[in-house]
């Protein structure tokens, strides 16, 4: 894995020599993107990606529907905190529950999360 730290620093190179606004393309981009209340949505639900804990929940529950216990045995963290991660995520609509009996089972709510994970897989192997 990289070390991302100071790939993000910004330098001269990153940026145009002068200011100069093309009006035509910034209209055309402006008319496209989604509404402001849909790119926060957005951005929440990337959020449900960016934690190492619940990346590591969703990369199992893509393989296979498991109960809570499962989850804490395979993410290495206690019951509680496979608890609060998986609220998080269900009120983002990234996993689904179902009970049967005392057991609690969790799965992905549904294709389009394994298609990010598959798109991101993707990109992050390609050379």
């Amino acid at each position: 894995m990289r070390n991302h730290s100071n790939e993000f620093l910004m330098n001269s190179e990153d940026i145009c020599g002068i200011t100069a606004i093309d009006k035509d393309r910034v209209e055309k981009v402006e008319k496209n993107l989604p509404e402001e209340e849909r790119v926060v949505e957005m951005a929440g639900f990337f959020q449900a990606f960016s934690d190492p804990t619940r990346l590591k929940i969703i990369l199992a529950l893509a393989i296979e529907e498991l109960c809570v216990c499962d989850i804490t045995a395979v993410a290495g963290v206690s019951v509680s905190a496979i608890s609060h991660q998986l609220r998080y995520l269900r009120n983002l609509n990234v996993v689904k529950k179902r009970k049967q009996g005392k057991m609690v089972y969790y799965s992905l709510k549904d294709e389009h999360i394994r298609e990010v994970i598959r798109t991101v897989t993707e990109h992050i192997h390609e050379d």
